[in-house]
């Protein structure tokens, strides 16, 4: 059983897309987005129509709730922080916005339809990747590229399992007015002490050498 909805998609018929109270919320507003009435496992299960409803419905829960900074974030897999194995995203209102992600440096994946996707030359874990606009975009929720940037996330996770399985993974909306990007980081090493403690990440596999492998799986 689930609390009221905030949200439904599409607003009449058979929804697709559906937002609720998160039930167990570490913070004073979380809310799930459930992404499909199935009992699909993951985000590279979804269609390009389904992610453009999933990035309409965060958008409109942006603008129905406008103050702080809104974290819209994906969990896969029980390593990575998921409760329920089918495929959601959280959006967690925070009282201020994460420091800005490195530059935008890095070897290129992809580029399509005004946006890059590449692994960063500082990557913290095998296979990082981000997707942004090419050009400086400060809000990826008012972003026309937010539907596609989500498409690209899916295909990049699709490739990742081609070659690694279902991979647990994080991946997250990051806004900045230094132009915001989706994040996306497969946990394929475990986080010790040196990382937590420290913040230094050791990545066994070098960007240059994830994006080849990512660009060949395409």
């Amino acid at each position: 059983m689930t609390p009221p909805e905030t949200l439904v998609l599409p607003a009449e018929g058979a929804w697709q897309v559906r937002v609720v109270p998160n039930l167990y919320p570490a913070l004073d507003r979380q809310e799930v987005v459930v992404h499909s009435p199935e009992h699909l496992r993951s985000l590279a299960e979804l269609d390009d129509g389904r992610l453009a409803l999933v990035a309409e419905a965060w958008r409109r829960r942006r603008q129905a709730e406008p103050d702080g900074y809104v974290h819209a974030l994906v969990n896969e897999g029980r390593e990575a922080g998921a409760s329920r194995p089918h495929t959601h995203s959280q959006l967690a209102w925070l009282p201020s916005g994460p420091p800005p992600e490195p530059p935008q440096e890095g070897e290129a994946i992809l580029e399509r339809d005004g946006l890059i996707a590449w692994c960063p030359r500082v990557s913290r874990l095998p296979y990082e990747a981000a997707i942004a606009a090419e050009s400086v975009e400060p809000d990826g929720f008012r972003s026309e590229l937010l539907a596609p940037a989500l498409a690209v996330l899916a295909e990049l996770v699709r490739r990742l399992q081609a070659m690694e399985g279902p991979v647990p993974l994080n991946a997250w909306l990051h806004n900045h007015d230094h132009g915001w990007r989706l994040v996306l980081l497969p946990r394929l090493s475990i986080l010790a002490g040196l990382e937590l403690g420290a913040g230094v990440f050791v990545n066994t596999l070098a960007p240059e050498e994830a994006a080849a492998r990512l660009r060949a799986a395409g």
